[in-house]
């Protein structure tokens, strides 16, 4: 064997540990890319599914933010906190938007009852567009639910039914059921949908009692 054989033999063993070394490096580089890919689209995947998320917990939950406002609007205008949060849950879940009536923000107020409220009220400075805003929307959708508790002489039921389905349809129930005779119960209203939403105002304000006592200031 001439020498240069023997040289070459006795470098192919490192040469091929070389080259594997190099494969198995290629290798886990690799795989540490495709991790790195799958913890990505799982990040990505994550953050598309949070507004889900959000909307399945407030539609199978109970869900309550603007707890401070809520309470105080409710010191402010004498309401039961639990009322407002019921309200609120009833027309978004906490998730304003603009209705196909035009309704705004979270308790879901028509312009033209803003309007009338800012008059009765003495507010100089309200433009609709405040609605948007959570604490200008609590302000005066606590106060809407005031003026029809004291218009129907505290009666839930009917200042509920009132927020929902409009004083003159109320009115005329009312008026109908008195010259009846007979008393004015939530089976009584005609509109499926009011009737659905004043029962469900009144089980979510009793939930809302139970869930969030602390939240909402009744107990310490």
């Amino acid at each position: 064997m001439s020498p240069s054989t023997v040289t070459a033999a006795r470098r192919t063993p490192s040469h091929s540990s070389a080259a594997a070394r190099r494969r198995v490096a290629a290798r886990r580089r690799r795989r540490s890319l495709i991790s790195l890919a799958v913890i990505a689209l799982l990040v990505v995947a994550v953050v598309a599914a949070l507004p889900l998320a959000r909307k399945a917990v407030n539609e199978f939950g109970l869900p309550l933010q603007y707890q401070g406002l809520i309470r105080q609007q409710a010191a402010d205008k004498h309401l039961d906190p639990a009322l407002i949060a019921a309200v609120i849950y009833a027309e978004t879940k906490f998730e304003p938007s603009t209705s196909s009536a035009g309704a705004e923000g979270l308790m879901q107020i028509l312009p033209q009852t803003a309007n009338f409220l800012a008059d009765r009220s003495g507010a100089t400075s309200f433009t609709t567009a405040d609605l948007g805003t959570p604490r200008v929307n609590i302000a005066y959708g606590s106060y809407y639910l005031r003026y029809l508790l004291d218009e129907y002489h505290g009666s839930r039921l009917l200042a509920i039914a009132a927020y929902n389905g409009g004083e003159a349809n109320v009115n005329k129930w009312l008026a109908r059921a008195h010259a009846a005779g007979t008393q004015f119960r939530v089976r009584d209203i005609p509109f499926p949908e009011t009737r659905a939403y004043v029962a469900k105002v009144l089980q979510a304000q009793r939930d809302y009692r139970r869930t969030y006592a602390t939240q909402l200031g009744y107990a310490p």
